[in-house]
């Protein structure tokens, strides 16, 4: 098969790549960084240098491929003017714009627990509007929404807490569930869904662990000699006053404490629990070693 990438070598694209390279498809990655091109060319892909924010640049990109993978660069949370519904909802038209155009039938699009939601869920809320342009699409091209839950790798974002206070801090925690993805776990589902015949309009979710906040704290402060480590509950308005004294926007801030609440809540799972995969290959103790690392390198 002859099938276009997006996400450039990043966490979940570069496995994804290197899977796909392997079962000897030909393959064409998007990457906005010049810089990656000969990295790309090296693994046996074709590098296509542009922006999913150019529709005209997608198009080229797509001519004559039989299967997609699209997905969506990360917003900035330092962006004084963020807004997910506009970024997510632009580049979901330029894709849709791109598929039509070239009459590509098949696609595997990158989407986020809580999409099913279009309210609650903070910066996720964007993925809702991000998988109703897809939908848009005519009925004859099929489409798999890849849900995935919690990254692993959000969790660094909590190292200079536990380095300064001891613990975790956040307006979900405790016994508050949460489920936890690897990007590698996600680009093995993806790959299987790109090589499957579907119809229609299809939701995908992937996870590698489901367990309680309590129990993330205490995988992780085990890995970094603190096995005491603890992830509180606090308040909303307090998880508001921290991330706007470490600088970020209030706007910002906002979406980060509605969508802490949203897991708090249960808003962004709903739907998962109610179409739970099969759990991954990678576990919170595996994850716990990089964390580890990461750990050490911040304190030293």
């Amino acid at each position: 098969m002859k099938i276009v990438i997006s996400g450039s070598l990043g966490h979940i694209s570069k496995p994804l790549a290197k899977s796909l390279i392997e079962k000897g498809h030909t393959l064409t990655v998007i990457s906005s960084n010049p810089e990656k091109r000969a990295a790309i060319e090296a693994m046996g892909a074709n590098a296509a240098i542009g922006s999913v924010q150019d529709a005209a640049f997608l198009r080229e990109a797509f001519a004559g491929a039989d299967a997609v993978y699209t997905m969506v660069p990360p917003v900035s949370y330092m962006n004084l003017n963020l807004d997910p519904i506009g970024h997510f909802s632009s580049i979901g038209e330029n894709y849709a714009t791109a598929i039509e155009q070239t009459g590509i039938k098949r696609v595997v699009n990158l989407s986020s627990w809580g999409a099913h939601r279009g309210n609650g869920t903070g910066g996720i809320v964007g993925t809702y509007y991000y998988e109703q342009v897809m939908n848009g699409l005519p009925s004859d091209v099929s489409i798999t929404h890849i849900r995935p839950a919690s990254f692993y790798y959000n969790l660094f974002d909590f190292i200079p807490a536990i380095k300064f206070t001891g613990r975790i801090a956040a307006n979900y925690g405790g016994d508050d569930r949460t489920v936890l993805v690897a990007p590698e776990d996600i680009a093995a589902a993806v790959a299987e869904e790109l090589e499957k015949t579907a119809d229609g309009r299809n939701i995908r979710y992937v996870a590698s662990d489901e367990l309680s906040c309590s129990e993330v704290a205490s995988a992780l402060g085990k890995a970094i000699g603190k096995p005491g480590l603890r992830w509180e509950l606090i308040s909303a308005e307090q998880v508001q006053q921290n991330l706007e004294a470490a600088g970020l926007p209030p706007k910002s801030a906002s979406l980060l404490v509605e969508l802490q609440e949203g897991h708090h809540k249960g808003l962004i799972a709903e739907d998962y629990y109610q179409h739970k995969p099969v759990l991954g290959k990678i576990k919170i103790a595996d994850f716990a070693k990089d964390f580890a690392l990461a750990y050490q390198k911040q304190v030293s």
